[in-house]
């Protein structure tokens, strides 16, 4: 009787360990915010991984080694340098912890400045074993208020890494004029509607107000579809934008977020939504149609999905590019909000595009329109292609 505890125990699967992401553009003060964090004690027992101790100047010292590629810092956080293969880092603080050889109960990996965030989210999402033992808390991007606008003019990745994310922090307000504050405050509100922005220099950032920005609530236990979806920031920013557009034709002015010159006039965010619950194969079918033909420009896809087979319990579907997450279901409706609805943000693939696939699949009739058996029977350039508006 003694061994059947731990036995049970062994039997269970792990609780899969919260992974957030931290990232930024080359000089956007990542390490500096990561120094601040690691002296939070909301971050003991927490692995960091970078990706080569020599790109980054810890103020920690490291005082024991306890694997070729971990230390334990002065704070008692641990620290695995990614030497070019995140899978063997991620997998190595598993292999210590399982051994117990190290202790930790979430991971911060900080990617270098010029990372494009989709691969990394690629390798969390789908390597089979890290999907089992890890779960995506979320996505904390860093910018610069004194150069982000000229880093988002000239560097797709840095436009990218802000559209992703699900929390920004804003560094150097205090070096920045008023003017530097309010363009990037502007553009950042544009590029990513349902991301709140903190401000570094006014002591915004800690760890409570940028850990645990996933779909599950870690005191309650609960999924918080609300928070995690932020639909009503994209519904009002859709809003604004046909307002300003209104507005830029009756009084000739261009706003800036108009400007196709600019990285991120290339990338939309939009939510799709249905009353009718969705048959499970409709679903699938979509999300093979749509990311076989634009994969590459999915660069966030989320959602809770009423289906027709199980409307009481609904499924969460998770996505990055060609890369998606098993769906998730469960076990009731977090909220008296039982519609689907689906986040997306996109890369020069234009919401109306997505939108009359989403529509021909649920068979909502329309004019010049393919029909579902259209799609499915010649699926190669639904709607003429990824150009079409």
């Amino acid at each position: 009787m003694s061994e059947a505890g731990p036995s049970a125990d062994r039997r269970q699967p792990p609780t899969p360990i919260p992974l957030t992401m931290l990232t930024g553009f080359l000089g956007a003060g990542k390490t500096t915010l990561l120094n601040r964090l690691l002296k939070d004690p909301a971050l003991a027992e927490t692995a960091v991984v970078i990706n080569e101790f020599g790109e980054v100047s810890l103020d920690h010292l490291l005082v024991e080694y306890i694997s070729d590629n971990i230390v334990l810092l002065q704070s008692g956080c641990l620290c695995c340098t990614m030497r070019g293969d995140l899978v063997d880092a991620l997998e190595t603080l598993l292999r210590d912890l399982d051994n117990r050889r190290c202790t930790f109960r979430r991971v911060l990996l900080e990617t270098t400045g010029l990372a494009d965030p989709a691969p990394v989210l690629h390798t969390a999402m789908s390597h089979p074993y890290l999907l089992l033992r890890y779960r995506l808390d979320g996505v904390v991007t860093v910018v610069d208020a004194m150069n982000g606008d000229t880093t988002l003019d000239q560097h797709p990745e840095a436009v990218k890494q802000a559209a992703v994310a699900d929390r920004i922090v804003l560094t150097k307000t205090d070096l920045a004029s008023a003017e530097q504050r309010s363009q990037i405050l502007t553009r950042l509100h544009a590029l990513n509607p349902a991301a709140p922005i903190l401000d570094a220099a006014k002591g915004e950032v800690t760890a409570e107000r940028l850990l645990n920005c996933g779909l599950y609530d870690p005191e309650r236990k609960i999924p918080d579809v609300k928070k995690w979806l932020s639909e009503e920031a994209y519904a009002d920013a859709r809003a604004h934008h046909h307002h300003g557009h209104d507005h830029a034709h009756g009084h000739g002015h261009t706003h800036a977020h108009l400007d196709r010159n600019r990285h991120d006039a290339h990338i939309a965010s939009f939510v799709l939504t249905s009353d009718a619950a969705i048959p499970a194969g409709t679903l699938q079918m979509f999300f093979e149609l749509l990311r076989a033909n634009y994969g590459a420009q999915l660069l966030r896809v989320k959602g809770i999905v009423k289906l027709a087979e199980m409307p009481d319990t609904p499924v969460v579907v998770h996505g990055v590019q060609h890369v998606f997450h098993p769906p998730t279901q469960l076990e009731r409706w977090p909220d008296d909000d039982h519609r689907s609805r689906i986040v997306f943000i996109t890369r020069d693939l234009p919401e109306r595009t997505v939108r009359e696939m989403f529509e021909a699949f649920l068979g909502t009739p329309a004019a010049d329109r393919p029909d579902l058996a259209a799609l499915t029977d010649n699926p190669l350039v639904p709607f003429g292609g990824p150009d079409h508006r």
